[in-house]
């Protein structure tokens, strides 16, 4: 059986098939579900109710793609559902395989379909076959030959063909939350005999894990075989295990975010160097890639803003480029914003104004709209003035119209104050002119 991916539950004493499990079989093997309510996790999916559970208590296995990060179960879910339904289980390794071994599966689903069983093709890493390779399932997934199951890292909606996509459900799993990789470590010293953790070394083991279940189950396994008899695994025990494969921060601890914070005040001090290295230290560190672009993200909104809103755009290119090409190759695209973000001019006035009027608003009573400013689609609204006098900017000289009041009455706060850099100079000489304008109107109608 296949242990690249695993959904986790208490040792069993015997394999799926009946046989006793190897004795020297690894501990992720050995902890392997061998039923549906085995399984650690994923209860999105698998809690009452939920899609799968429901495909499992009614007996109408539909054609899916499993999407999730390395370690939450895709195939030991996959093998779940071909066991609970009694089918041949077909597997396929896109990364190995290619049509020949695609032909093999078809022939393989005939045979058990002449024995009157079903078939479940299970395709891993489906994201690596190319298109004539997707497309050569769609007939036997439409005539009902086999029941189609890929399992992908990467986005399906960049990955899969879309005729392909189009015939099977899409169910998004989930890394294993850190009470589930705690529940993992405690089963894991039950089957193994092995003394108490630390609760260092626990949280340590589960922020190098980072939600992959057969990542923890493995590095557990090996720091209980050099353990000997010592009567606590320790934080020590763990870093002499995993060597530098423990990092040198841990997530979700305070080294991450201080790891983030320093990379964070790099851009914002315009310091490419020190942002490169402090990107590459969270990325070295096991860092989640995605939530280093979701960072760029914010820091393009709040730390350069107006001053450049190519910025913006740019750190959303390369989160989306990322989600396509994946680790290292996508990498280099965070590296590129990253340095742009650090090089541009840098304004938090949106941030600061933004932060200002959600405060006003909160501490302020709930003003009315200015009549003129109000819609008016029926002719009682009409009739009670709502649009009345209202001028259309279109019409005025410059598009502008001059002196028109947009905020309630008795509100004159300026929440947006353009810094003097970048583009905001710009856009703050253009503000100007436009008090100008509407200061000499008003003093016109004040005459």
């Amino acid at each position: 059986m296949d242990a690249q991916e695993s959904l986790f539950a208490p040792a069993q004493p015997s394999s799926p098939a009946g046989g006793a499990a190897p004795v020297q079989a690894p501990l992720a093997e050995r902890l392997r579900p061998h039923s549906l309510d085995e399984v650690i996790g994923q209860q999105h999916l698998l809690g009452p109710g939920k899609p799968l559970r429901r495909a499992f208590e009614t007996g109408r296995l539909h054609s899916m793609i499993l999407w999730g990060p390395p370690g939450v179960g895709k195939t030991t879910l996959a093998r779940l559902m071909a066991q609970a339904f009694d089918a041949e289980f077909i597997v396929i390794s896109a990364v190995l395989g290619g049509v020949k071994e695609i032909r093999e599966a078809v022939e393989r689903a005939r045979a058990a379909q002449g024995q009157g069983r079903a078939a479940v093709v299970f395709v891993d890493e489906v994201h690596r076959f190319n298109k004539a390779q997707q497309d050569a399932f769609l007939p036997h997934v439409e005539a009902g030959l086999f029941t189609f199951i890929g399992a992908t890292t990467e986005n399906p909606s960049f990955e899969v063909n879309a005729a392909l996509l189009s015939r099977a459900t899409v169910h998004v799993l989930k890394s294993l939350a850190d009470e589930d990789m705690r529940a993992l470590i405690a089963r894991g010293r039950e089957a193994l005999g092995a003394p108490p953790m630390s609760e260092a070394a626990q949280a340590r083991l589960v922020g190098y894990a980072d939600g992959d279940a057969r990542r923890l189950l493995n590095a557990f396994e090996n720091l209980v075989a050099l353990a000997g008899d010592t009567p606590e695994l320790d934080e020590p025990l763990l870093e002499r295990t995993l060597g530098e494969q423990l990092r040198r921060y841990d997530k979700g601890g305070d080294q991450f975010y201080d790891a983030i914070s320093a990379l964070h005040k790099s851009v914002r001090g315009s310091n490419p160097d020190a942002t490169l290295y402090w990107l590459a230290r969270m990325l070295d560190g096991g860092a989640d890639a995605r939530y280093v672009a979701r960072r760029l993200i914010r820091m393009a909104a709040e730390d350069i803003g107006l001053a450049d809103p190519r910025a913006l755009r740019l750190a959303l290119d390369a989160a989306e480029t990322y989600e396509r090409l994946g680790s290292p190759e996508g990498e280099l695209a965070l590296a590129e914003a990253a340095v742009y973000l650090a090089v541009a001019p840098k304004s938090n006035a949106v941030y600061k104004g933004w932060n200002a009027v959600r405060a006003f608003v909160k501490r302020d009573g709930t003003r009315p709209v200015p009549l003129h400013l109000r819609n008016a689609p029926t002719a009682l609204m009409k009739q009670l003035d709502h649009g009345r006098d209202y001028r259309y900017a279109h019409d005025e000289a410059g598009g502008y119209a001059a002196g028109e009041r947009y905020l309630p009455d008795g509100v004159d706060e300026r929440f947006y104050e353009p810094a003097p850099r970048g583009l905001e100079i710009k856009i703050g000489d253009k503000l100007a002119e436009l008090r100008r304008l509407d200061a000499a109107a008003r003093e016109d109608g004040d005459r």
